[in-house]
């Protein structure tokens, strides 16, 4: 990985070792032979292929080319969104200081850039073994659409399905998310500056965020007993910013759920064990163990399985009101984009749109 430079940003995370120590704890794939590894590289190349012309069918978007589709490990996942991640925030962070240096008798005080590289490290190698694939539009670099094959082959293993109907499958997820930046392009700029924006305002009070954090660490017997829904993404958030992430979220939550119908709406003459592997699929994301949905609750990824089922209710119910153009529209502008409360009440998103 090239050397990520002196940016504010770097004082703050060793990315260089962030994306080592991702790579040093993400877990071995499932056990293959050379002939099924690169059987398995075959398909999801081949697939990648495929799914553009049956998504571009079924969604009634026309996005110019095709993906340059990368099929990666863990490690190389890990890699990949630490370099995401650093630009995606570069901006965030560098704005937090300034802001933080203006305020009267402020000190700028960091936690050491190898201690955070640590902790972001362990999330990615945390995430690399849940992520089948992603179409990253956020980075500097040109976006490409990565496939996790140890991630694809133990999944398709564990759901005892056909191996080469959920490869297509998951590419299909994967070429929606493709389809929905490239057809819309101002897409991926309104969801970062959401994003970096929220960032900045986050970072420009640690005390606040560390008090935050203190309550987050008194609450977890509470938290461990429940089973509750927080998250510490929730905890470190102010009433406003807990706004604004929920505008980002609907976002979110369209992006999946229209993905996740699109997948399915390909249909069994495309993907004959579709149902299957939607029935099976639907309980692993559930069916995790204590410690791992402790983590995803802590770490915000709950709400994230949330957003699949949301989402995919909100595009079957616009669908059904006002036709596939008709739901189209919501890539239209910014303005057209669902509300938080337009998730949970497509019709209200219908009025407003269409009304």
């Amino acid at each position: 990985m090239a050397s990520v430079g002196t940016a504010p940003i770097d004082q703050l995370v060793d990315w260089e070792l962030a994306a080592r120590t991702a790579a040093a704890l993400a877990r071995p794939g499932p056990q293959v032979t050379r002939e099924q590894a690169e059987q398995a590289v075959g398909d999801l190349r081949r697939h990648a292929v495929d799914a553009v012309g049956h998504i571009a069918r079924v969604s009634g978007l026309q996005a110019p080319g095709t993906a340059d589709v990368a099929v990666i490990d863990r490690a190389s996942w890990a890699r990949a969104n630490a370099m995401t991640f650093r630009d995606l925030l570069a901006p965030a962070v560098a704005e937090a200081l300034e802001r933080r240096g203006r305020l009267p008798g402020a000190q700028i005080v960091t936690v050491g850039s190898r201690v955070t590289a640590a902790e972001v490290g362990s999330l990615l190698g945390f995430l690399s073994s849940r992520v089948l694939g992603q179409y990253d539009p956020f980075g500097t670099e040109p976006a490409r659409l990565m496939l996790v094959a140890p991630n694809v082959l133990q999944v398709e293993q564990e759901l005892e399905v056909d191996p080469r109907d959920f490869r297509l499958w998951v590419c299909l997820h994967e070429e929606t998310h493709r389809v929905q930046f490239t057809a819309t392009p101002w897409l991926a700029g309104q969801l970062q500056d959401e994003v970096r924006s929220l960032a900045a305002d986050l970072l420009a009070d640690p005390t606040q965020i560390l008090d935050r954090l203190v309550a987050v660490a008194r609450g977890l017997p509470e938290l461990l007993r429940t089973g509750g829904q927080s998250s510490l993404l929730e905890a470190v958030q102010s009433s406003q910013q807990r706004e604004r992430l929920a505008r980002v979220t609907a976002v979110m939550s369209l992006l999946e759920g229209h993905a996740d119908v699109m997948m399915d709406e390909v249909g069994p003459q495309v993907v004959p064990t579709v149902e299957v592997i939607r029935e099976r699929f639907a309980r692993h994301r559930a069916g995790r163990g204590a410690l791992d949905q402790l983590l995803r609750r802590l770490l915000g990824l709950e709400a994230k399985v949330r957003q699949y089922a949301d989402g995919a209710r909100f595009v079957r119910r616009v669908r059904e009101q006002v036709g596939l153009d008709g739901f189209n529209a919501v890539w239209s502008t910014p303005q057209t984009l669902p509300l938080p409360a337009e998730i949970a009440e497509p019709a209200a998103w219908v009025a407003r749109v269409h009304g």
